[in-house]
């Protein structure tokens, strides 16, 4: 699943170096450092009931984005409950103190707005995107949910039904459904918490009672459990006074332990084949277990991503797609839910494609096992090209959906590592990368025995 770049990441990197040479006159290169001196504004606190805030001022344009981020996703949602995270995720908008039943979506909308929520592994989001004189309003509604939500059995009946629904549009009725982003770490990873079905059983979302909802909503959706970032348009002062108006009043909660979610290093190449009745060609997954956030490993994964499946230049494309001819594209990345950014706990580099019926996989695996051989001759141009490609998706995933991204990646990094300044040390974390580095990172953690396989075996009737 590759995520959306801009065409620069499409370059092969012969033109890449020819850019990078030529526009390297004086005004190029006072542009070059005014570009890496990009800065994105913080500002951070928290309110005495635990509320973080992160406000980050653009006037560019008259738009704002609100955010909510709450501590809880997938990965942690009850045992014998999977799919109850997702399932929260919909009830949030079922109607809360002061707004009926979708009157938010309607009060959003009505205002020139646009909104959406998700669930991930590691939380759960809802956002707003406002014209920036509706700032207060967005910021009373989201104020107003998080406080006193319509908890009510048939809100949760109705909702059981739309999820259900969900997941057989999604997953269970589609050719490759939930391959591999939902499929994978039920494979990869050994604790449960990392291994469940999180997009959800049916026997365990029916099985969900009103006391399971009231009782998870009392315990996560509380104000020390979350943080709300605000991006755009606006000035902090009345931003502050309206957070504080609105959002300091709600009590906080008191917060569970949070559960054991380490994986055990992997001593052994794991292999699955699972049958899909709906596919008419094989498909392949390869997976390896990634470094822990925040160390050199895990920016130098960053680039090898970069170096091994990112853009037609990548050392996979090349030779999966351009060599062999084995299929028409690879996908791959980290976090196929997200980005390397936005996730805390175990996680995989993981690469997929579908491939013909007469290939064997180990002629793919092959490839794979060859492309992360060219690695050990990585050179430190090599390395300054996955720097250019790393801050160009990095800025692109700033800039989506009118400040979204930038708000989601401020918003992760306050509730993943209370420092939401780290948005601007992301470039010079990957810059302090070395071919030594990527040369080491990759014989520890792209070794066969790190590795998970799975193969799909297409049982597609052909009409």
């Amino acid at each position: 699943m590759n995520r959306s770049r801009i065409p620069l990441q499409a370059w092969p990197a012969a033109v890449l170096a020819l850019l990078l040479a030529t526009c390297s006159g004086p005004e190029a290169k006072k542009e070059a450092a005014d570009a890496s001196s990009f800065n994105v504004p913080v500002e951070y606190y928290k309110l005495d009931n635990g509320l973080r805030v992160v406000l980050s001022e653009d006037h560019h344009a008259p738009t704002v984005v609100v955010a909510v981020y709450y501590n809880i996703g997938f990965r942690i949602e009850p045992k014998d409950r999977t799919g109850f995270a997702h399932l929260f995720e919909h009830m949030m908008f079922q109607g809360s103190e002061n707004l009926g039943k979708m009157e938010f979506i309607k009060l959003v909308q009505q205002n020139g707005g646009l909104l959406n929520g998700s669930t991930r592994f590691d939380f759960t989001n809802y956002f707003e995107v406002m014209p920036a004189h509706k700032l207060e309003t967005a910021l009373w509604a989201e104020a107003d949910r998080m406080k006193g939500l319509a908890i009510t059995q048939e809100n949760l009946t109705n909702q059981q039904g739309v999820v259900k629904n969900e997941v057989k549009v999604n997953v269970l009725n589609q050719p490759y459904g939930g391959f591999p982003w939902l499929d994978m770490p039920q494979y990869a990873n050994e604790n449960w918490y990392n291994a469940h079905n999180f997009y959800g059983d049916l026997k365990d979302l029916d099985s969900a009672k009103l006391e399971d909802v009231d009782k998870f909503f009392k315990t996560y959706y509380a104000p020390n459990n979350a943080v709300i970032t605000v991006v755009g348009d606006f000035t902090g002062g009345e931003a502050k006074k309206w957070v504080q108006q609105y959002f300091a009043p709600i009590p906080a909660a008191t917060l569970p332990a949070k559960p054991d979610i380490s994986e055990p290093v992997q001593q052994q190449e794991k292999r699955h084949t699972k049958e899909d009745k709906l596919a008419n060609r094989p498909a392949i997954a390869v997976a390896y277990k990634m470094p822990e956030r925040n160390t050199p490993a895990y920016f130098a994964m960053g680039l090898i991503d970069q170096l091994l499946v990112q853009g037609n230049d990548s050392k996979l494309a090349q030779r999966i797609v351009q060599d062999k001819g084995y299929t028409d594209r690879v996908s791959g990345g980290i976090n196929y839910l997200g980005n390397m950014y936005n996730y805390n706990g175990p996680m995989v580099w993981m690469a997929n494609l579908i491939y013909d019926n007469a290939l064997p996989a180990d002629s793919i695996l092959h490839q794979f096992d060859q492309a992360i051989l060219e690695l050990d001759a990585v050179s430190q141009e090599d390395v300054d090209l996955a720097v250019v490609k790393v801050r160009s998706d990095l800025y692109d995933t700033m800039d989506r959906l009118s400040g979204v991204g930038r708000a989601d990646l401020l918003a992760c990094f306050a509730l993943f590592d209370d420092d939401p300044n780290r948005i601007n040390v992301l470039e010079s974390e990957f810059k302090k990368i070395t071919p030594d580095v990527i040369k080491k990172t990759a014989k520890e953690y792209l070794r066969t025995t790190n590795r998970t396989v799975l193969i799909i075996d297409p049982k597609a009737t052909n009409l």
